[in-house]
């Protein structure tokens, strides 16, 4: 069981045809004209230092910000910026973690709230995308570092894009947030326990037509033909700034060679069909650059004589929290790399954009298993405290966010503090009713939990639910029951969360598109007043 959920994939994810045809582009990239591709008005966007154009979903995410400014006057802009995004961290996930951190205290858990809840400024943000309305994890997170919204299963790149066509890469290309700061002078940072080449964190740096081509090998003869970079070369080719500060998470297998063997699974070998070994790359852009894969060497960093840090922790993603302390080489805690990395792009008088992710709660989700999912969820808090505890409140602005959400739900009427991943036991509010103490029953006399998912791999037929009853609900491999049969639990389409606190918080407030995170966030640096004009 462990072993399946820790290869879960977005294997769900159904690949739509798209026929969008390109605006009309000049040397580097740029739009020349406005167009009506596709429907979108699109502008050329004159802020200084931008040199980008701007879709419809642009232009409406800058009215937007326009709107919020009366929240912020006479604030002064945040000199740094962390996102934290929980993937997959619906409504019902905060909820069901809140109340099992609390319960692994010792109390009764629902009057417990996590760190991020602390957070004096909340919003919703809508999820659904161009083409779908439950989306995937690239799109979301194409919405809230570039500013439009985008077709499904793509980066980096706006909707007038052909997915898997390579060519149309250069012309529906957007700027992302940390690509911004890179080219101000800002230290920048992605930390993931999934993959880094996974959709989230690549969406802060890389631009491709489809989410899968993490390396070469996974790419299209033609693109590789092309010369067109994978995602692990364009985290290590990044052209902004002076790269990257620090980048830690999983993926090792997407950045080293087919003949290579991987350092903590001898039986394992790398991905590239190039030959190319990305993490010497990286040692050799300079004397103060490091790549680690193991705790030991993680322990061993000197921030001050440490200028850029790659840490490839496992050849996929990073284990569960939950079963982080049985991997072999040893892997930090989310809290413990999102503090190192804190301590890195701090050094930069400048300023710094940071992007934090807890992958696998998506993973866990995914699995039917909301143990580990809630767990990652726990350990998303952790790290948060850990930055609202390192960094000055003052210039820091804390944005904590999901991408999409999950088909989790609580439900059942379960009596007040029963074990979140336990079985209903109901309380007293009618002789007619179950009586308080008493496990509640379904309608054919069995048990059932208060946690359940819409659908997915924990779908148990009549026949055999019986033997399910004896099951252990709190066991780290339990799978919650499930309605609708499925290899692998869907994503929810319903709005998710914003927390927020810092300078210009006030702008994260009221339902959002998605997309509005962005524009927010560069409000809350300060880089523009929203004053493109909406055509």
């Amino acid at each position: 069981m462990s072993a399946l959920l820790r290869s879960s994939t977005l294997a769900f994810l159904l690949i739509f045809a798209a026929d969008c045809s390109p605006p009309v582009q000049a040397a580097g990239g740029h739009l020349t004209k406005t167009s009506q591709d596709s429907g979108s008005t699109r502008v050329l966007d004159h802020t200084p230092g931008k040199g980008r154009e701007v879709n419809a979903w642009f232009a409406a995410g800058r009215q937007s910000v326009r709107n919020a400014q009366p929240s912020i006057d006479g604030e002064k802009p945040a000199k740094n910026i962390i996102l934290f995004v929980g993937d997959g961290m619906g409504i019902s996930t905060v909820t069901a973690a809140r109340i099992l951190e609390g319960q692994r205290r010792g109390e009764a858990g629902e009057e417990n709230i996590l760190s991020f809840e602390e957070l004096p400024y909340v919003a919703f943000s809508k999820t659904y995308n161009t083409d779908a309305q439950v989306s995937d994890s690239a799109s979301t997170m194409t919405a809230m570092v570039s500013g439009v919204k985008t077709q499904t299963g793509v980066l980096g790149v706006d909707e007038q894009v052909r997915r898997f066509d390579h060519e149309s890469v250069a012309q529906a290309q957007v700027l992302t947030i940390l690509e911004e700061a890179e080219d101000r002078g800002l230290a920048t940072g992605i930390i993931s326990t999934a993959s880094l080449t996974h959709a989230t964190p690549a969406g802060c740096y890389a631009h491709v037509p489809i989410r899968s081509w993490q390396n070469d090998s996974n790419m299209s003869e033609e693109a590789r033909q092309a010369g067109f970079p994978d995602i692990a070369r364009q985290l290590v080719e990044f052209p902004h700034g002076d790269g990257l500060e620090v980048a830690m998470g999983g993926g090792r297998d997407h950045f080293r060679p087919r003949h290579a063997k991987d350092p903590e699974d001898s039986d394992r070998k790398g991905q590239r069909g190039d030959r190319r070994d990305l993490t010497h790359e990286w040692v050799s852009q300079g004397a103060k650059s490091r790549f680690i894969w193991n705790r030991e060497q993680f322990l061993a960093i000197d921030p001050a004589k440490t200028s850029h840090l790659l840490g490839l922790f496992e050849p996929s993603h990073m284990q569960f929290e939950s079963d982080r302390s049985h991997d072999r080489a040893g892997e930090p805690s989310l809290a413990e790399m999102t503090s190192l990395a804190i301590d890195l792009v701090s050094k930069d008088p400048d300023g710094f954009f940071l992007m934090v992710e807890a992958g696998r709660i998506d993973h866990g989700h995914h699995g039917g298993n909301a143990y580990r999912a809630l767990g990652d969820t726990i350990a998303l808090s952790d790290a948060v405290r850990i930055a609202m505890n390192k960094v000055d409140r003052e210039d820091t602005l804390i944005v904590v966010t999901a991408d999409h959400s999950h088909t989790l739900t609580i439900g059942g009427y379960p009596k007040r503090g029963n074990p979140i991943l336990g079985e209903v036991v109901g309380f007293k509010w009618s002789e007619k009713k179950v009586g308080e103490g008493e496990l509640a029953l379904d309608a054919d006399g069995r048990p059932y939990t208060t946690l359940t998912y819409s659908n997915g791999p924990g779908f148990v037929d009549d026949k055999s639910r019986g033997s399910q009853s004896d099951a252990d609900t709190q066991s780290p491999d339990y799978r919650q029951a499930a309605t609708i049969p499925l290899s692998s639990e869907t994503h929810a389409g319903e709005d998710v969360p914003i927390y927020a606190g810092g300078p210009r918080a006030a702008l994260f407030h009221g339902v959002q598109e998605q997309n509005y995170i962005y524009h927010a966030m560069v409000e809350a640096f300060g880089w523009t007043r929203a004053g493109i004009p909406i055509e």
